[in-house]
């Protein structure tokens, strides 16, 4: 479970900015959609809203980077690039480093990890377990060295082998750390991003789901049902002269392969004269649905798959192609015990105001992003406004009515002619 987040010099963020997931002591009638950890409740879903270009994706690209520079850093090189795209719009921006902490649970315990860097070098690093006046520090990496607790022996390796440009995390696992390779399987399994618009990306998967007859397909077809999306019934099967796909091929070429390889039919009700089903037609899928329902059936697999595993799904453009109620089933999915038993996390950017008068948000869930006068990003939630009069958004507001009239900001502001 994701408890926080924080970037700085990234895109179009450059001063740090956090997002939470930590409730505030508020009264909302809405206390199931929270997990507990610590003593302290943390939000399952949280919206991000905001004009376009505000940097609602950059935050969400902003994990992603995070999560490709520990994954990738065991492989690189001396030399090699980091994935370093500071703010462009200062002066001192480029020269200076980019900014990544994530505190999270894992294994029932509570780790906060970040690091700083440059386009070649890792300039700060540093790994904390435990909260508040518990946290101990399990190392942290400076222009000085690396000092490390003793709690983390497995720190004591020669730090000679370490590149300038490779995370010191990386090395404590390759190496068989215990403590380091726990915090490497979450952001290697647990943290996940996914785009709202480019869904194709996971169609492999989801396919591989429904061919292999998963929970996670099962729970889908019956989500797909209660939707009402046309059909009444999806099966998998694959292509026999497709069914062997050559290891030498690079992952993107293997995943469309395998996308191809399997084929998706969609089961549709006949009628007769009297309005009653007198038979079944089949056609593929793919070819004959809209595609609001390719890309719910697409995205079903990494929705489905994080509860399933109780982990953290972050969507950027949850609403694009769908209609807003679909839009609402899903967040629902994450909110309700019942469908969430493993306390799963879903992320998501929207444009959909909608979501704001369904009351499926608490105030705190609700985020904004709005770019200041010198182009950076602002990162605030509902909970941060304060009104000229001293007041906060109340829990009876209209908030989608408040939102359109501007009066939470995060909104385009457009020049009339």
């Amino acid at each position: 479970m994701i408890l926080e987040f924080t970037v700085g010099n990234y895109r179009s963020f450059y001063e740090p900015k956090t997002f939470s997931l930590q409730a505030q002591g508020i009264k909302e009638a809405h206390d199931s959609y929270l997990a507990s950890h610590s003593r302290k409740k943390y939000s399952l879903t949280s919206a991000i809203y905001g004009a376009n270009s505000s940097g609602k994706t950059n935050l969400i690209r902003a994990i992603d980077t995070m999560t490709g520079c520990v994954i990738d850093s065991v492989q690189l090189n001396d030399g090699d690039k980091l994935y370093y795209d500071p703010f462009l719009l200062h002066e001192k921006s480029e020269k200076e480093p980019t900014l990544f902490e994530i505190v999270f649970t894992h294994n029932n315990k509570q780790y906060r990890y970040g690091f700083e860097y440059t386009q070649y070098k890792i300039e700060k690093e540093w790994l904390f377990s435990g909260s508040g006046k518990k946290e101990v520090a399990l190392f942290v990496r400076n222009d000085e060295g690396i000092g490390f607790d003793d709690n983390f022996s497995e720190g004591d390796v020669k730090i000679e082998n370490i590149n300038d440009n490779r995370l010191f995390l990386s090395l404590c696992a390759q190496l068989g750390g215990p403590i380091s390779k726990s915090v490497m399987s979450w952001f290697q399994s647990d943290c996940n991003v996914v785009s709202g618009i480019n869904n194709e990306k996971y169609r492999a998967f989801t396919k591989t789901s429904f061919l292999e007859r998963t929970e996670e397909s099962h729970r889908a077809l019956q989500l797909f049902k209660k939707l009402q999306l046309g059909f009444s019934d999806l099966t998998a099967r694959k292509k026999e002269e497709e069914s062997h796909i050559p290891e030498r091929l690079s992952p993107q070429a293997r995943e469309r392969r395998l996308s191809r390889s399997i084929i998706i039919e969609s089961t549709h009700n006949v009628y007769g004269e009297s309005g009653l089903v007198c038979d079944e037609r089949v056609f593929p899928f793919e070819e004959r649905e809209s595609d609001g329902t390719r890309k719910l059936f697409d995205m079903s697999g990494p929705i489905f798959d994080t509860l399933q595993r109780g982990s953290v799904l972050f969507v950027d453009e949850l609403d694009a192609k769908m209609h807003p109620l679909i839009s609402q089933q899903l967040i629902m999915l994450f909110n309700n015990p019942k469908h969430n038993p493993n306390k799963a996390q879903l992320i998501f950017t929207t444009h959909d105001t909608n979501l704001l008068s369904s009351h499926l948000l608490r105030r705190d869930q609700i985020w904004f992003t709005e770019k200041d006068s010198q182009e950076q990003t602002d990162l605030y939630s509902m909970m941060d406004i304060q009104f000229a009069d001293g007041t906060k958004p109340r829990n009876d507001s209209n908030y989608e009515k408040n939102y359109i009239a501007g009066r939470y900001g995060a909104i385009p502001y457009i020049i009339n002619d």
